[in-house]
């Protein structure tokens, strides 16, 4: 995912911080940090940002004017604490006194809530002698927006005020071009022996055997003295409000692999972390550093990965995204009546229309996505009073699938920038060369995405089933245009001596014939004919897409293929994810299984983590997968790439109108010989499912099952 304003980051930076998939990220509504791992913001991507204002951009902390020596840090498992432990460099003499290195322990523990930074430093004194402690910490607030922070350059800024100090605090200040006063304080629970707009010194007294603990505030308003019964109480305030969002709908849990079992759980905390709860319900933002807002194609594909568990978000996504339909045409915002957004920001630089993603439009696929997640969703759940609630915004986005969408009247949903600040690609794969012909030209405009008519198959679909359902005339007519969609893919993309779908129509009509892994979008839509989703299964299961890790975005030997871009040869796991349930709806049950033990081998060296992306390149024996540089991490759609996967690797489907869950063949990757999903809820009915191995195949069996619900297995 781009939107269009590259990360860019110094060679300096890079080394200080060693990459952003090295930043530590905490994060609570719109505000998050990231900090390296120290804890310090150092420059860089470092911040702690609100609204996508950077609020506090350097925060360091010395001890007897060195960085202390780090013995480990690192994020909790549910995503709420941020601890790193440290120990002191040789002290300089004080008092004539002075201590070696080694002889405090130093622990900086931290966490983000209510658009706050609490941190608390606690000094034990394991020496055997009285320490006086030179404790120091050097900040600033630039009020820099995010894409600033992201490299983009601006003329000119607003004005920023000297800092004001009062003993504990400092207070910044900068009125921005959009003449908005914006705020940040920063408060010590004790007063510093020196205190000036950018530094504080402390000299503490610590006995030997005893700690001592200093508590710190940070927030964009003014700050209440921080003390241990504010950080104990936001503590647990943080942690509880986690708990409920990791508790949501059902979960899953594995045999007794504590491995495979913490990635099912760090996935798990990864979206309660980046979900955020709206009035309109809970959205899962997009990712940290540079996505933490709320993305329509993200949110979407997001919820849907986790629909089968938790159909809260999807719901929250919904209605998020319905209450931001576009009205009018503008050529800035890539807007037209009845289309879905692409993107929302705050910040001084969205606000003044220096970028146009205050609330952008230009996705292309956005709008069909939404219809087709609406349908599903409903399937899920059986809500009509939701879905007659939503009904003016899924005619609406029908409408603009018709009227705008399909600019040339070819039947295909296309897409050409209506500006030149907004995005030239406008699918997923959203970088400047990532479509492209066979030879690595760029087509012209307007271009039909192949991926994006199988969302628009999909559409047609569900308005088809729900007017069904509503009683709405138009039903059939619905009907009759999903299925010309899929007359028309299968005429004008498929290429029958490569025996795979082109990735694209350029502006003239013609295929561009790179072979991209967005056939598996289209298989998970259920658009080809059986006897095409098996040859693109085939291929897609080949050396050429399969690097061992996943799959990767382009087919290894096409022009522009490049293990290390961003969209040309990289793996995805979203994508990879999306592609496995393609292939688990056409029967293939086999070669799941095996590509999400890739995965999950992936995330075992990512410390069970999945990044936004990672390279591309050929599994080699006792080595990892190669990170790629500036990957957000964690990312929503990465850490609901597991949750697909088993869905499809299981073989389940859910239908709340006929109380039916239907298991059809299912598999477990290698390795695992169990999986109990608990407290699946299935309209008023609730259950559990056990599957476990027995010889070649893996059964199911219902258990603690409370109210109406049906089991159908196939095989």
């Amino acid at each position: 995912m781009d939107d269009g304003y590259s990360v860019q980051q110094t060679a300096a930076e890079s080394a200080e911080t060693g990459g952003l998939d090295t930043l530590q990220a905490l994060k609570d509504g719109d505000t998050f940090l990231v900090a390296d791992n120290w804890g310090d913001l150092r420059g860089g991507a470092d911040g702690l940002f609100d609204r996508d204002t950077r609020i506090l951009s350097r925060f360091v902390m010395t001890v007897g004017l060195a960085r202390p020596s780090r013995l480990s840090s690192g994020v909790s498992r549910d995503n709420v604490f941020f601890t790193a432990h440290t120990t002191n460099r040789p002290l300089p003499p004080m008092g004539g006194r002075s201590a070696p290195a080694g002889v405090l322990h130093i622990e900086r523990r931290r966490f983000v809530w209510d658009r706050r930074l609490f941190e608390r430093v606690r000094m034990v004194n394991h020496g055997i002698e009285d320490v006086l402690l030179p404790l120091a910490f050097e900040f600033g607030a630039d009020f820099a927006d995010i894409f600033q922070v992201r490299g983009t350059l601006r003329e000119k800024r607003g004005a920023g005020e000297v800092p004001t100090t009062d003993g504990r605090r400092v207070t910044f200040r900068y009125t921005g071009l959009d003449a908005v006063v914006r705020t940040s304080c920063l408060a010590f629970s004790e007063p510093p022996a020196r205190l000036n707009g950018s530094r504080a010194e402390f000299m503490l007294s610590l006995p030997m055997g005893k700690e001592l603990d200093l508590y710190i505030e940070c927030g964009p308003e003014m700050c209440l003295t921080p003390d241990a019964q504010r950080w104990r109480e936001n503590a647990v305030q943080a942690r509880l409000a986690m708990r409920r969002r990791r508790r949501r709908g059902a979960s899953l849990r594995g045999p007794r692999s504590p491995r495979f079992n913490a990635w099912l759980d760090q996935s798990r905390s990864d979206i309660a972390l980046l979900t955020t709860d709206l009035p309109t319900g809970p959205y899962p933002y997009a990712g940290t550093p540079w996505f933490s807002t709320p993305f329509g194609r993200d949110g979407i594909i997001s919820a849907w990965q986790m629909l089968w568990l938790d159909p809260s978000l999807a719901k929250g996504v919904l209605t998020y995204l319905a209450a931001r339909q576009a009205t009018e045409v503008s050529p800035f915002q890539d807007s037209q009546p009845g289309k879905i957004m692409h993107e929302t920001r705050g910040g001084e630089m969205s606000a003044l229309g220096e970028v146009p993603f205050g609330l952008y439009y230009g996705g292309v696929d956005t709008t069909c996505l939404f219809v087709a997640l609406a349908g599903a969703w409903f399937r899920r759940t059986g809500d009509q009073e939701t879905i007659r609630a939503l009904w003016p915004n899924l005619v609406a986005a029908t409408e603009w699938m018709r009227d705008y969408g399909d600019s040339n009247g070819d039947g295909l949903i296309d897409y050409a920038r209506a500006a030149e600040t907004g995005l030239s690609n406008q699918g997923w794969k959203d970088s400047e060369d990532s479509i492209f012909h066979s030879d690595g030209r760029f087509p012209k405009g307007p271009i039909a995405l192949l991926e994006v008519q199988g969302y628009a198959f999909a559409a047609w679909r569900a308005m088809a089933d729900l007017g069904a359902l509503l009683g709405d005339a138009r039903a059939p007519a619905w009907n009759q245009q999903a299925e010309e969609v899929r007359l028309l893919v299968e005429d004008r993309f498929w290429m029958e001596d490569e025996q795979f779908y082109a990735i694209a129509l350029d502006g003239d009509g013609n295929p561009c014939e790179a072979i991209g892994s967005n056939a598996g979008h289209l298989m998970f839509t259920g658009l080809p004919s059986p006897a095409r989703a098996a040859a693109v299964t085939k291929r897609l299961l080949g050396a050429e897409f399969r690097s061992g890790w996943g799959l990767r975005t382009l087919a290894r030997g096409q022009a522009r293929f490049n293990p290390m871009s961003y969209h040309n040869g990289s793996v995805w796991p979203h994508d990879t994810s999306l592609g496995v349930a393609g292939m688990a709806r056409y029967g293939e049950r086999d070669a799941v299984g095996m590509i999400l033990g890739e995965i999950y081998a992936a995330a075992s060296h990512f410390q069970m983590r999945l990044p936004e992306l990672f390279c591309g390149f050929e599994r080699e024996p006792g080595e990892g997968p190669i990170a790629y540089p500036v990957a957000c991490l964690p990312q929503a759609w990465a850490a609901g790439s597991v949750f697909l996967m088993l869905q499809a690797s299981l073989g389940v489907s859910i239908d709340a109108l006929t109380k039916t869950v239907t298991i059809d063949a299912p598999t477990l990757p290698a390795g695992i010989e169990r999986l109990t999903v608990s407290r699946l809820q299935v309209g008023d009915a609730v259950l559990d499912l056990a599957f476990e191995r027995l010889g070649d195949q893996v059964v199911v069996m219902p258990r603690n099952r409370v109210g109406e619900v049906r089991i159908v297995t196939t095989r």
